[in-house]
Protein backbone atom coordinates (compact mmCIF):
# COMPACT_ATOMS: atom_id res chain seq x y z
CA UNK A 1 0.00 0.00 0.00
CA UNK A 2 1.59 3.66 -1.02
CA UNK A 3 0.88 6.16 1.64
CA UNK A 4 -0.26 9.94 -0.74
CA UNK A 5 0.20 11.61 2.44
CA UNK A 6 -0.10 12.10 6.43
CA UNK A 7 -2.41 14.10 8.26
CA UNK A 8 -0.34 15.59 11.20
CA UNK A 9 -2.50 16.82 14.39
CA UNK A 10 -0.53 20.10 14.30
CA UNK A 11 -1.12 21.03 18.34
CA UNK A 12 1.25 17.88 19.01
CA UNK A 13 3.85 17.99 16.09
CA UNK A 14 4.02 21.48 15.49
CA UNK A 15 2.84 23.70 18.85
CA UNK A 16 2.20 27.41 18.15
CA UNK A 17 3.21 27.92 14.41
CA UNK A 18 4.32 31.64 13.69
CA UNK A 19 5.14 33.51 10.46
CA UNK A 20 8.74 33.85 9.73
CA UNK A 21 9.35 35.05 6.17
CA UNK A 22 8.33 34.57 2.33
CA UNK A 23 11.15 32.11 0.70
CA UNK A 24 10.28 31.13 -2.62
CA UNK A 25 7.77 31.00 -5.50
CA UNK A 26 7.22 28.33 -8.50
CA UNK A 27 5.65 29.67 -11.59
CA UNK A 28 5.71 28.83 -15.03
CA UNK A 29 5.03 30.11 -18.33
CA UNK A 30 1.73 29.39 -20.02
CA UNK A 31 -0.23 31.02 -23.20
CA UNK A 32 2.29 33.59 -22.82
CA UNK A 33 1.34 34.05 -19.22
CA UNK A 34 3.18 33.65 -15.79
CA UNK A 35 1.27 31.10 -13.95
CA UNK A 36 2.67 30.62 -10.62
CA UNK A 37 2.40 27.06 -9.12
CA UNK A 38 3.04 27.47 -5.75
CA UNK A 39 4.87 29.17 -2.64
CA UNK A 40 6.86 28.58 0.01
CA UNK A 41 7.21 30.49 3.68
CA UNK A 42 8.90 29.65 6.92
CA UNK A 43 7.34 29.44 9.88
CA UNK A 44 8.59 28.42 13.19
CA UNK A 45 6.94 25.80 15.52
CA UNK A 46 7.32 26.14 19.42
CA UNK A 47 7.62 22.23 19.23
CA UNK A 48 9.68 22.23 15.75
CA UNK A 49 12.40 24.12 17.04
CA UNK A 50 15.61 22.57 15.92
CA UNK A 51 14.55 24.33 12.15
CA UNK A 52 12.20 26.40 10.48
CA UNK A 53 9.53 24.51 9.17
CA UNK A 54 9.00 25.35 5.36
CA UNK A 55 4.90 25.06 4.13
CA UNK A 56 4.11 25.12 0.47
CA UNK A 57 0.68 26.63 -0.44
CA UNK A 58 -1.00 26.38 -4.41
CA UNK A 59 -0.72 29.55 -6.23
CA UNK A 60 -4.34 30.00 -6.19
CA UNK A 61 -4.17 30.40 -2.53
CA UNK A 62 -2.64 33.93 -2.97
CA UNK A 63 0.45 36.00 -1.54
CA UNK A 64 0.67 35.98 1.83
CA UNK A 65 2.34 39.94 1.98
CA UNK A 66 -0.27 41.06 5.19
CA UNK A 67 1.34 38.68 7.60
CA UNK A 68 3.87 40.12 10.03
CA UNK A 69 6.84 38.46 11.37
CA UNK A 70 5.95 36.63 13.77
CA UNK A 71 2.24 36.45 13.23
CA UNK A 72 0.67 33.28 15.05
CA UNK A 73 -1.16 31.27 12.08
CA UNK A 74 -3.21 28.23 11.35
CA UNK A 75 -2.71 25.67 8.28
CA UNK A 76 -6.00 24.93 6.51
CA UNK A 77 -5.51 21.01 4.93
CA UNK A 78 -2.12 20.61 6.05
CA UNK A 79 -0.49 17.27 4.94
CA UNK A 80 2.78 15.92 5.18
CA UNK A 81 4.27 14.49 1.77
CA UNK A 82 7.23 11.76 1.95
CA UNK A 83 9.93 11.78 -0.88
CA UNK A 84 12.61 9.18 -1.04
CA UNK A 85 15.57 9.01 -3.22
CA UNK A 86 19.31 7.39 -3.00
CA UNK A 87 22.72 8.64 -3.36
CA UNK A 88 24.96 5.86 -3.94
CA UNK A 89 24.38 3.11 -0.94
CA UNK A 90 22.43 5.76 1.30
CA UNK A 91 18.81 6.13 1.11
CA UNK A 92 16.96 9.62 2.40
CA UNK A 93 13.54 10.33 3.12
CA UNK A 94 12.57 14.58 2.42
CA UNK A 95 9.28 15.46 4.48
CA UNK A 96 7.39 18.20 2.67
CA UNK A 97 4.13 20.31 4.54
CA UNK A 98 1.61 21.04 2.34
CA UNK A 99 -1.21 23.28 2.86
CA UNK A 100 -4.50 24.64 1.30
CA UNK A 101 -4.18 28.12 2.94
CA UNK A 102 -2.64 29.73 5.49
CA UNK A 103 -4.90 32.26 7.89
CA UNK A 104 -3.68 34.46 10.58
CA UNK A 105 -5.22 33.64 14.45
CA UNK A 106 -5.89 36.66 16.22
Amino acid sequence: MKIKFVIPNMEKTFGIVEFGSFKEVKAKRARGQTVVESRMYHLFSSIQTADNVEVILPGDAGEKNNFEYGDRVELINPRIEAEGDKAGSTAYTDYKLYADDMKRIQ
